[in-house]
């Protein structure tokens, strides 16, 4: 008897629905030899947007080189972006859109982010949940994260980078310097093929141990960015997750002239430890201490772990100011209701501002007089606490606590 050889079903799927999502869709597709695009929509918002949706997916589907299909769509009010992405994501599942993309009408790109702006608070998006992308920005962090790294499940690093990408492209974070945190490298070289094409601010490089991850990084961005044409930064901040991490922290503060920060993930570093994170961090005072010096060093700025308990207001206070007076200028979040928080714990005090102004107004008559010595009163000001006035005054001016 002759055997039969039975050609394997393409297909593939992507998104999420029922009754606990919402902004996301699932899409299902499966190839066919022939008879063209099958499309079964499932909306409750058929009768007002169903033509539309319809529409962007054959307009989707066609460039994509999807031309027999059966695809199932069900809607939980994903926006166009979002459509977009997971219908890319299923078909590049099913083995089609080598080499082809599809992209959303880009919204206008802010101004470039200047490499030392406020980086108070960084709010944590995961990566592969579209509801949490259109409102962030009315939280007001100074920074929103594109997750792919932990917040991601495995088998949705492909799907979720694709979905970053196309809000990048389409998204309004409003005043928000725009961060994706890609995964541990090698891996986060794919992130960076998908993302850097849509101009982010920022890259966030997890589990940083030798300088050479960073510039790896650094070369890969400079290549996508002549390729698309892009002449507006891409920054760069390291995450140090290990104890080999915070001992090489001064060689990778160094790395790039694009790094800007550098940050420490202290869950992943306690647990290299062997020790519990505690409220009190002594366990990791070693080491925010020695990032703090490393960043320093190399002129760029620190930047604390998230505070994790989201229900303790009181710690999280006390964190960020006990975080602000170690010399870190902000600190992760993962939680809306962080940010308030964390912007009052870094914010100079009244006193604190007041004291420096009259430095700095000491120094400014010292100044116009010819004079190299201030003073203020019967006390003279060394060089250096002026210096420090200066930029406690022009960090308050930035942060509206002075006008």
């Amino acid at each position: 008897m002759n055997s039969v050889e039975v050609t394997p079903v393409r297909s593939g799927e992507a998104g999420h629905w029922g009754k606990e999502v919402r902004s996301d869709l699932h899409v299902s597709l499966e190839a066919l030899d022939s008879g063209g695009i099958e499309i079964l929509l499932e909306s409750r918002v058929a009768p007002f947007y169903g033509t539309a949706i319809l529409e962007q997916a054959r307009e989707l589907l066609a460039a994509l080189g999807v031309e027999h299909a059966r695809v199932t769509i069900r809607d939980e009010g994903a926006l166009p972006p979002t459509i977009g992405a997971r219908i890319e994501a299923a078909a590049r599942r099913a083995g089609f859109a080598v080499g082809k993309n599809w992209l959303p009408e880009r919204h206008p790109l802010p101004g470039p982010s200047p490499k030392d702006r406020l980086r108070r608070s960084r709010l944590y998006l995961p990566g592969s949940e579209p509801k949490y992308y259109i409102n962030a920005s009315l939280h007001a962090p100074d920074a929103v994260i594109l997750d792919l790294e932990d917040s991601v499940h495995r088998d949705e690093k492909d799907a979720a980078r694709i979905l970053v990408r196309n809000t990048l492209r389409a998204v309004d974070f409003g005043g928000c310097e725009r961060m994706v945190r890609i995964n541990q490298l090698p891996l986060g070289l794919e992130d960076l093929a998908e993302v850097v094409g849509e101009s982010p601010d920022l890259i966030l490089i997890p589990k940083v141990e030798h300088a050479e991850q960073v510039t790896a990084a650094d070369r890969m961005i400079g290549e996508i960015k002549s390729r698309h044409g892009i002449t507006r930064p891409v920054w760069i901040m390291p995450i140090l997750e290990s104890a080999l991490g915070i001992e090489n922290a001064a060689a990778i503060a160094a790395a790039s002239e694009n790094v800007v920060a550098l940050t420490i993930g202290l869950e992943d570093y306690t647990a290299d430890l062997g020790v519990a994170k505690t409220v009190e961090g002594r366990e990791s005072q070693y080491a925010r201490a020695r990032l703090v010096n490393a960043a320093r060093a190399a002129g760029i700025q620190a930047i604390d772990s998230v505070f994790g308990d989201v229900g303790d207001m009181e710690g999280l206070r006390r964190w960020g100011e006990a975080s602000r007076a170690m010399g870190f200028e902000g600190m992760g979040c993962v939680h809306p209701g962080q940010i308030r928080v964390i912007h009052e714990a870094f914010r100079p005090t009244v006193a604190e501002i007041d004291k420096a102004q009259k430095i700095v107004a000491a120094f400014e008559e010292a100044q116009k007089k010819g004079l190299a010595v201030v003073s203020l009163g019967s006390k003279m000001i060394d060089p250096p606490v002026v210096q420090r006035a200066v930029k406690l005054v022009e960090r308050a001016k930035a942060m509206g606590a002075i006008s």
